[in-house]
């Protein structure tokens, strides 16, 4: 049986060395294929990182917070049995203020993978500044928790996070607000709320996320003043904020803390809906191209192989006449194409290596920076995987053909 592999093998290598231009043809398809293959994926996977990080700038995995509730009919009683109606329902006119909200972050806090709680009270608000009038909302936060959710300090671009505990009356705001406004870092500016409250305070900072209506519209204050200007009471909270160890399972967590404490919890993909449709359809589009390309490098090799089999029919009844039963012949033309699909797997790999090198240098501008790719090994080994499938098969289909062979046949004609 050793035997006859060596023979396989030899006879596979010397159709590889004969026919070397075809070969090379084979190889180069699968190189290309294989070559776009991790190369477009790299970026895709790049996309996708650069998206979340730009995301978690301002949004929690988690947001927990009392939702609308629409007025309903008033129970049906034993003795009642009329049929109630409510026509044109409206909104039960109540605050959206979470009730004891210490002992609801104690609990959540020692929830299993919950890595960090942070309380908010958001606030609409109008910035003014002389004639200059610019509405947004500003988020009331607790500094130090807010700051390892949003890592807020990584998105400062004037002034610092920490002055905010010390300067009550200090505003973060977005660079797209100052730019708006006309005012820096020292500068005065003053906001009013929906309560008619209005408060002169200082610029500590500017920060900014890359997301323009971001930028453009949120500013950071203590949650003190926040509950200042809508004259409220140090318990007010509008909504808690959770990180979990792994944000892919934020969905399975908004819904059991939903379901533990009766509030709306709502996932960082259902805020984000819009987002995450763009990106499903960036990624079917680039996981379609890229493994086209490959089947396609794939039917280059099936070719081949199949062209080669038709030329060796003499040589394949000879085998069998031989004593090569089926299986053996089968070995010959799958080691073929196995050989040409490492050559062109490694040559791929290569040419994805030098693209992804290059690219990672090119600085894009903007808030980007550097083109968001990196070497990304998962892609590698899925890449080496396909590859050696699609060249397996392109070669076993042929070989099957090949095995069929009736020599008798053969030395008839």
């Amino acid at each position: 049986m050793k035997f006859k592999h060596a023979i396989s093998s030899e006879i596979s290598l010397s159709y590889i060395v004969t026919k070397k231009k075809l070969t090379l043809i084979a190889a180069l398809g699968v190189t290309i294929g294989l070559a776009v293959f991790v190369f477009m994926n790299s970026m895709m996977k790049g996309f996708d990182r650069i998206s979340g990080e730009s995301i978690f700038k301002s949004v929690a995995h988690i947001r927990l917070y009392k939702d609308d509730e629409i007025s309903k009919p008033l129970p049906i009683t034993e003795k009642d049995s009329a049929i109630r109606l409510i026509i044109n329902p409206r909104i039960v006119p109540e605050n959206n203020v979470l009730v004891n909200p210490e002992a609801l972050l104690l609990f959540l806090e020692k929830q299993e993978n919950v890595t960090v709680v942070s309380p908010q009270t958001n606030l609409t608000v109008f910035y003014n500044n002389g004639k200059s009038q610019i509405n947004g909302t500003a988020s009331g936060i607790n500094i130090d928790a807010a700051d390892r959710m949003f890592n807020i300090h990584s998105t400062m671009v004037e002034g610092n996070l920490g002055d905010l505990k010390n300067v009550q009356n200090g505003i973060i705001l977005g660079v797209g607000i100052a730019a708006k406004m006309n005012v820096k870092t020292g500068d005065n500016i003053s906001i009013s709320s929906s309560k008619n409250v209005v408060k002169v305070l200082r610029v500590i900072g500017l920060f900014r996320t890359n997301n323009s209506n971001t930028d453009k519209s949120k500013s950071y204050i203590n949650i003190a003043l926040a509950q200042q200007l809508l004259l409220k009471s140090s318990s007010y909270i509008t909504d808690i904020n959770v990180n979990i160890k792994d944000f892919e399972n934020a969905k399975f967590y908004a819904d059991k803390f939903s379901s533990l404490t009766g509030y709306k919890a709502e996932d960082w993909k259902s805020a984000n809906e819009t987002l995450m449709a763009a990106a499903r359809m960036r990624k079917i589009i680039i996981t379609v191209i890229s493994f086209s390309i490959l089947i396609v490098a794939g039917f280059g090799i099936y070719n081949i192989l199949n062209m080669t089999i038709s030329q060796k029919l003499n040589d394949i009844a000879i085998l069998k006449a031989m004593g090569f039963k089926g299986k053996d012949v089968i070995r010959i033309f799958v080691q073929q194409a196995l050989l040409i699909g490492v050559m062109g797997i490694a040559l791929g790999l290569t040419v994805a290596t030098i693209l992804v090198n290059v690219l990672q240098h090119v600085y894009v501008g903007g808030d980007i920076g550097y083109f968001p790719i990196r070497f990304e090994p998962s892609m590698y080994v899925r890449g080496i995987f396909l590859g050696l499938i699609v060249t397996f098969f392109a070669g076993y289909i042929p070989a099957k053909k090949a095995a069929n062979v009736d020599p008798v046949s053969i030395f008839r004609k």
